[in-house]
């Protein structure tokens, strides 16, 4: 398996696109974005567990519940979230659009949208931008899809693998966006997967679950779920790799690639948390199963006490323990073990059940690299999790304390 680059546009048959249409006032950056594969693809998606759903969430999930799509729009700037039967009509309207200048069915465009909550969205720009949006499709336009999706971002995030599949070089290609309003519900507001691998929308589904479990899922931010929250995935075929229809060998090299992907992509989401200083990395060992680990790891990196302490350079172990504590799973605290590492090196702050006199300075150089993390060894087991988070600093409440005025 080998990272490369294309973003969206590295698989077989993809092209992407994206203007500024002029969706919120002010913005200079790109604002609406496309992704289109040649052909029909598979198609599955997961959202946003919050009850409150936008209304392109429930329109994308309306389009992909045959299984099959050709393109994605989506736009930042406005969530369409709370908008009522104008909001979905606007959604609808965008798919539209889209479609006729494509020469696609209605059903075969997903829409989704980011911003700002309970405003209904300018579709006349979008009306005005959907032209040369799909005229400008070209397989450098990951760069342009990337910036349009972004909001309180300070970077894009989009990664590539290629990959063998049935003895066919296969591709996954991937772009989101996710900087607040991050949980472990699903830990990205929008994220895109692009691939040319052969694979029926039931595995496809089962794979994209299985892999948001172990990577999406275990981000968490601040605690908040978006109601715009979606992660998409488009697999047309290209690749000419015998069709994966049930949980083989190939299955499980796709979810390999896949879970590679989602992996960098988590990182990426947790290092750019809004205001954050510090990626937040928690592993746990010995666990007695592979949830119970995550879950564990999870409580941790969405403690806020936790994020405060990583964020004063505090080595306040106790925090974690406590963590532990609530997160529902059972471990014994006799055989727990904690350790801090990074760039400046690695300490333990706890061992079997008892606190050590440690270095505090050497602990507060540790925690001073811009990526810690948090080992946690326990010993009820032989299973181990990871879950990435971000520090909680003053910029956090400056950036959400007037993001809609």
């Amino acid at each position: 398996m080998t990272f490369i680059e294309g973003g969206v546009c590295a698989p077989a048959g993809f092209t992407a696109n994206g203007v500024l249409c002029g969706i919120k006032k002010g913005r200079t950056k790109n604002d609406l974005a496309l992704i289109e594969s040649e052909v029909p693809c598979s198609a599955a998606a997961v959202f946003t567990k919050n009850l409150v759903k936008a209304e392109p969430v429930k329109l994308t999930k309306k389009h992909i519940a045959n299984g099959a799509a050709q393109a994605i729009v989506a736009n930042s700037g406005n969530a369409n979230a709370c908008t009522g039967e104008q909001g979905y009509a606007n959604a609808e309207r965008t798919a539209e659009l889209a479609a006729s200048l494509l020469g696609l069915n209605t059903e075969d465009v997903l829409v989704c949208s980011t911003g700002v909550i309970g405003q209904q969205i300018n579709i006349g720009a979008i009306e005005s931008g959907m032209e040369a949006l799909c005229e400008g499709l070209s397989k450098s336009g990951n760069a342009a899809a990337r910036e349009a999706i972004m909001t309180t971002d300070t970077k894009h995030k989009e990664t590539a693998v290629e990959f063998e599949l049935g003895g066919k070089k296969a591709r996954i290609g991937t772009m989101a966006k996710g900087s607040g309003m991050i949980h472990i519900n699903m830990g990205t507001m929008l994220g895109f997967i692009t691939t040319d691998a052969a694979i029926t929308p039931k595995m496809l589904d089962a794979a994209l679950r299985e892999s948001a479990d172990q990577t999406y899922n275990c981000v968490s931010v601040d605690g908040d779920t978006s109601t715009n929250d979606t992660l998409c995935a488009l697999a047309n075929g290209l690749a000419g790799n015998p069709l994966i229809a049930s949980k083989n060998a190939d299955y499980r090299a796709f979810v390999s690639a896949l879970n590679a992907v989602n992996t960098r992509m988590a990182r990426m989401i947790a290092a750019d948390g809004e205001g954050a200083t510090h990626l937040l990395e928690c592993v746990v060992n010995g666990a007695k199963s592979a949830e119970a680990a995550r879950n564990l790891a999870k409580a941790v990196i969405s403690s806020s006490l936790v994020k405060a302490a990583f964020f004063g350079k505090d080595a306040n172990w106790g925090r974690i323990l406590c963590a532990m504590g609530y997160s529902g799973e059972h471990f014994s605290q006799e055989g727990t073990s904690v350790f801090f590492d990074s760039g400046a090196g690695e300490i333990e702050v706890f061992h079997n059940g008892v606190p050590l006199d440690f270095d505090e300075p050497k602990a507060k150089e540790i925690l001073g690299e811009t990526e810690v993390k948090i080992r946690i060894e326990l010993k009820d087991g032989k299973e181990n999790g990871t879950a990435w988070g971000c520090d909680l600093t003053y910029d956090y409440v400056k950036i959400n304390g007037d993001y809609r005025t």
